[in-house]
C-alpha cells in the first residue's frame, strides 16, 4: 500500500469541452515509477507533454489552467482529484484536443474510470510531502493552513450570499472509500447571470444543466435539484484535491479551507514549495511507525 501506483491498462472517458462544446476525449495510460502525472497532447505533433505541477500553473480564475510552450490544458482539477482520492502517483492523461471532458461536472466518470482500469502497484516507495510545522496563506477573509497530521484530512468551509448556499462547512478524512461516497458526484456550480455572460463571450459553450449546478436569484434551477444538501462545498473538497496535485507528491497533513477557491489553493502550494523546514519527505514504511499507518487509514487496502 505503501509503494508507488498506476494503472495496469488505457482507459477512455469521452464527452464534450466546457467552453468549445465539441467532443473531448481523454486516455488514461500507464506510467513508469517516479514518472508523475502528465498531460499529453496526441492530436499535435511529436506528442507534446506537460507536467502537472505548481511549475506550469497558468491561471487559476474559476479553474486551475497549465501551461507550457506548446499547449495549455484548463479546469484540471476534476479529473486529477480522483488521482489525489485513489493515490496514483503516476500516469500519462492523454487529450486528443485542448480541452478536457466536463462529463457531468463531477469526478464520478473519471474515478470509474481509473478504478475500471486495475490499480497496480510498483516497485518504489511513494514519497510524500510530511507537513511539520502549520503552513498558512492568508488574504482578507479567505485563509488557508495546514497543520501537521498523519494522514490527510479536509475542514472546508464556504459563505455565498445567496438563499441556496449560504454558509457550508465539511470536515472529512480523505481516502478512496470517503472520495467515492462523499466527494466524487459533487457538480461544479455557476449563476445563470455569469453563465449568460460567458456565452456571451464565447466560452461555455458546452455548459448545461447536464454538467453544472446553475442558481438564479432564488434557488437552483436543475430539475433534479442536488445530489447532496451541501453539494456546493463538497466540490470545493473536490477542486482542492485536485489543485493538490499540482504539489507534485502526496501531502500528509490537515488542510482548512475558507473561502478559497483555485487562487488561494495555487498560493498555500507555492508557501509549501517556499517553506521547506516546515515539512519534510517520508517514505512510509522506513520513517513512520506501523502505529501512524494504521491511524493514517493506509492499512485499508494492505
Amino acid at each position: 500500500m505503501f509503494f508507488q501506483k498506476t494503472i495496469r491498462k488505457s482507459v477512455e472517458v469521452q464527452g464534450v469541452g466546457i467552453h468549445s462544446g465539441e467532443k473531448a476525449t481523454l486516455r488514461f495510460k500507464p506510467a513508469p515509477a517516479n514518472t508523475g502525472v502528465y498531460f499529453v497532447r496526441a492530436d499535435l505533433p511529436n506528442k507534446p507533454f506537460l507536467k502537472v505541477s505548481i511549475l506550469n500553473v497558468q491561471a487559476v480564475s474559476y479553474q486551475t489552467t497549465l501551461g507550457g510552450p506548446f499547449f495549455q490544458v484548463a479546469t484540471i482539477e476534476h479529473c486529477v482529484s480522483a488521482l489525489a482520492a485513489l493515490r496514483l502517483d503516476n500516469i500519462y492523461i492523454e487529450l486528443d484536443g485542448p480541452e478536457i471532458p466536463i462529463c457531468d461536472g463531477s469526478a464520478q466518470y473519471f474515478l470509474d474510470a481509473l478504478i475500471s482500469a486495475d490499480i497496480i502497484e510498483l516497485d518504489e516507495p511513494r514519497k510524500y510531502c510530511y507537513v511539520t510545522e502549520p503552513i498558512s496563506y492568508n488574504e482578507g477573509e479567505k485563509s488557508a493552513y495546514i497543520l501537521p497530521y498523519h494522514g490527510l484530512h479536509l475542514t472546508v468551509s464556504i459563505e455565498f450570499p445567496h438563499p441556496a448556499i449560504g454558509a457550508q462547512k465539511i470536515d472529512l478524512e480523505i481516502n478512496e472509500q470517503t472520495f467515492a461516497r462523499e466527494l466524487a458526484r459533487a457538480r461544479t456550480f455557476g449563476f445563470l447571470k455569469d453563465v449568460e455572460a460567458m456565452k456571451a463571450a464565447g466560452l461555455a459553450r458546452g455548459g448545461s444543466l447536464d454538467n453544472c449546478i446553475v442558481l438564479d436569484d432564488q434557488g437552483v434551477i436543475n430539475p433534479e435539484g442536488l445530489r447532496y444538501k451541501d453539494e456546493f462545498v463538497r466540490h470545493k473538497v473536490l477542486d482542492a484535491l485536485g489543485d493538490l496535485v499540482t504539489l507534485e507528491m502526496p501531502l500528509m497533513g490537515h488542510v482548512v479551507l475558507h473561502k478559497a477557491g483555485h487562487d488561494i489553493m495555487n498560493k498555500l502550494i507555492k508557501k509549501i514549495v517556499a517553506s521547506p523546514k516546515s515539512y519534510r519527505f517520508v517514505e512510509l514504511g522506513a520513517d513512520v511507525s506501523a502505529e501512524t499507518k494504521k491511524f493514517a487509514g493506509w492499512t485499508l487496502n494492505t
